[in-house]
């Protein structure tokens, strides 16, 4: 049987797509918007219990996706 848990969803913070558990985790520490996730990133499975390295590199790849894949359109879904 499937593990929803890791199903790849939209969440709190538009414009990224996480797997389940990873937005459940974010949300139970506060994290909630981007200039968060962003200020975090680059150490988030040293700072954040319960994300460990491949949901860090998850989360990593994902902001580089969102702010790649146009810059200014990927900042006004944010605001």
């Amino acid at each position: 049987m499937p593990n929803d848990a890791w199903k790849i969803c939209w969440g709190p913070i538009p414009g990224l797509l996480l797997p389940q558990y990873t937005w459940h985790v974010l949300q139970s520490e506060n994290v909630t918007t981007i200039d968060q996730l962003q200020s975090i990133a680059d150490q988030i499975e040293k700072i954040v219990p319960g994300i460990g390295p491949k949901s860090g590199d998850v989360i990593r790849a994902e902001l580089a996706r969102l702010l790649t894949e146009s810059p200014a359109a990927g900042r006004s879904r944010l605001m």
